[in-house]
């Protein structure tokens, strides 16, 4: 048998930028135990298998894989797979926006599709699980030797490292420039004596030092232990970050939002809006989103 799949570029408005995606929009004719060798032949960070929702209210249930097993819930294969099924007419466009709800691990993740002219544009997600602050990290030092820097191109203090996450943990590492983030090469020997056991040992780390207009933040993410190097593009991972940066924004209510630059140290351009909301210093909202654009589709065979 043959089964129609989609690649895009998630979080951006050109072919070759952004983060890679493959999605199969409708996946019931694929076996589960070959979504994870499907995964690792695509070889992108991640894959989506599409299959009926278990509850008719919902959209879709949707089936996150990176080449190292499956996720409860990602930020860029939730956008860019909103995308696509508006782009293959698999969701129909209700105007300008259209609301969805994906089932996903992590459970109801609504999506909000934009569309120009009866053409989608760009989607953004909101979080089915509001930012939380994990464990505390191993020491300074030792997150410098597994990022190879010096322990002083660490931010500390008030911008120590933490961990966070909605649904999915990661570890957030402030540096002190964009020079630094360029810098960071994880090496394998110190990121598996410090960091492999660890609860959140996917690495995300950023400076306030953009490079691009109108940007806020420079990232990257390594998550070796999901078979990720470098990552172009982490919407999940930019979801958490909303708690981080929360808790050490001015003033307990109100909207806030940073546009996150990332994966340019790769050649693939990102480009993250992040918004939170909060209420008595405590958030009630995050949103993620971004444009995507599509590079290809076919067919897989999947005959034995």
């Amino acid at each position: 048998m043959q089964a129609r799949y989609f690649t895009a570029d998630v979080f951006t408005d050109r072919r070759f930028g952004g983060n890679q995606l493959a999605v199969f929009p409708d996946a019931r004719g694929v076996p589960e135990d070959l979504m994870l060798t499907i995964t690792r032949e695509f070889n992108y960070s991640e894959t989506t298998f599409v299959l009926p929702p278990s509850d008719p209210r919902n959209t879709r249930r949707v089936r996150i894989f990176t080449p190292g097993g499956e996720v409860p819930f990602a930020g860029h294969p939730t956008v860019g797979t909103a995308y696509v099924l508006a782009h293959a007419g698999e969701v129909k466009l209700q105007g300008p926006e259209t609301r969805i709800v994906f089932e996903e691990g992590v459970g109801p993740v609504p999506v909000t599709i934009r569309a120009r002219d009866g053409v989608p544009t760009y989607s953004r997600l909101s979080v089915a699980k509001l930012p939380e602050r994990g464990p505390l990290p191993p020491e300074p030092g030792d997150l410098a030797r597994a990022l190879s820097l010096d322990e002083g191109d660490l931010v500390g203090g008030d911008w120590a490292a933490e961990v966070w996450s909605c649904g999915l943990p990661f570890l957030f590492i402030p540096l002190r420039n964009r020079d630094a983030v360029r810098r960071a090469r994880v090496r394998l020997d110190a990121w598996e004596a410090e960091l492999s056991n660890f609860a959140a040992p996917e690495m995300f780390v950023f400076a306030l030092d953009p490079e691009r207009e109108g940007s806020d933040i420079r990232a990257r993410m390594f998550a070796p232990g999901l078979s990720v190097p470098e990552d172009p593009a982490t919407g999940s991972a930019c979801a958490a970050l909303a708690g981080y940066l929360a808790a050490r924004s001015p003033g307990t209510g109100g909207p806030l939002g940073w546009v996150v630059e990332q994966g340019f140290e790769m050649g693939r351009p990102s480009i993250v809006e992040v918004e939170a909301e909060r209420r008595n210093g405590t958030v009630t909202a995050v949103r993620v989103g971004g444009s995507s654009v599509i590079v290809c589709e076919g067919v897989l065979h999947l005959d034995t």
